[in-house]
């Protein structure tokens, strides 16, 4: 079993399905006992020359996202983006979260996409990979400037995030708002403060997040709570609590997804539970199959994001009678894509 590193969800770097080669540390050149040795995080530059990508799965609701930044800091222990870092020949465990790939040119590359003549205006999420408020983004403000073109173009995004940073856009996210072109979900696993600072290390405070969701909801911006991942025999319990209170906040709508852990994300997350919660494990991890068919893990279509069998029909169960209690879905919310303009008059039309 590893030590576990201060700050950080994962513990050390699974091998790298793509590469023939892996570097095992010898047990020399860590002190098992030292769980305060610092992993300093590491920016690269990213020279993509495109910035949207396209989605085709049935259980996504959108089509095209857009990723500032690849591989977070937030260093969520389950987080099913960890396997993409694979494919930039880093590894899904401690690179994912030290390794931070920055896309510098993401405002310039998104305007590009919005003045061509075959764009369509819809829907684009921020993000569909990686949070794009993790902690980089105090410094660099990439997703900042995107909102900018967003709203300069008039082109509709919905915002998903773990982290209070969201309010400092509050000027641009409420002038979205007012024509219908903004969408913000904030996530919550659990409001238990001890759990979340081991299992999601540098996101924001379960308070904050509900913070976060009054201060949104007060300024007439959509807000939607996202309970996720829920985590059988963990986190589960708690949906009922995190639903009341996110709605108490000015939450309108509700969503929720299943652990799911792909790849190389499994044995992260074996390792996590052995180290940090022993004596929940065993629970927690045949609970998991409960929902998983006698697996982990299941990227079935129709089934991965909610699960199957009897324990996941009862959180289903769960979570529609927990709504319906406080109040949540009982709107509709649309995008607006009436107000599209390709060709923006000047930079005071923005507002």
């Amino acid at each position: 079993m590893s030590a576990s590193l201060k700050g950080r969800g994962a513990a050390f770097n699974p091998p790298n399905r793509f590469e023939q080669l892996h570097l095992e540390p010898l047990e020399i050149e860590w002190d098992e006992n030292d769980e305060d040795r610092p992993v300093q995080t590491v920016f690269y530059k990213d020279t993509s020359k495109t910035i949207l990508a396209k989605n085709d799965s049935p259980d996504i609701p959108f089509t095209y996202s857009i990723n500032p930044y690849r591989g977070c800091e937030h260093g969520c222990i389950y987080c099913y983006a960890r396997p993409s870092h694979e494919y930039l020949g880093f590894s899904a465990g401690i690179d994912f979260e030290t390794k931070i790939i920055v896309k510098h040119d993401a405002p310039a590359l998104l305007e590009k996409e919005f003045r061509k003549k075959t764009w369509q205006p819809q829907m684009v999420c921020f993000s569909g990979n990686t949070d794009c408020y993790q902690p980089v983004e105090r410094k660099v403000q990439l997703t900042r400037r995107c909102l900018e073109v967003f709203l300069k173009y008039r082109n509709p995004v919905g915002l998903i995030t773990k982290n209070a940073l969201i309010v400092r856009d509050l000027d641009i996210l409420k002038d979205l708002a007012a024509r219908d072109l903004v969408f913000v979900i904030i996530s919550i696993t659990s409001f238990n403060k001890e759990l979340i600072r081991m299992m999601e290390p540098r996101t924001s405070a379960p308070y904050k997040r509900l913070e976060t969701i009054e201060i949104l909801s007060s300024h007439g911006i959509p807000v939607c709570v996202n309970v996720a991942p829920i985590i059988p025999g963990l986190t589960d319990e708690e949906m009922p609590m995190i639903l009341k209170e996110a709605a108490s906040r000015g939450a309108t709508w509700a969503g929720y997804t299943m652990l799911r852990l792909p790849g190389s994300v499994e044995p992260l997350f074996l390792d996590w539970i052995q180290r940090t919660l022993p004596e929940r494990a065993g629970k927690v991890l045949n609970r998991i199959r409960d929902v998983r068919s006698g697996k982990l893990s299941d990227s079935q279509w129709g089934k991965r994001m909610g699960g199957e069998g009897e324990i996941a029909n009862s959180i289903k169960q769960l979570f529609k009678l927990s709504c319906e209690k406080v109040g949540l879905n009982n709107e509709k919310f649309e995008f607006d894509t009436s107000h599209f303009r390709r060709e923006p008059k000047g930079q005071m039309e923005m507002f």
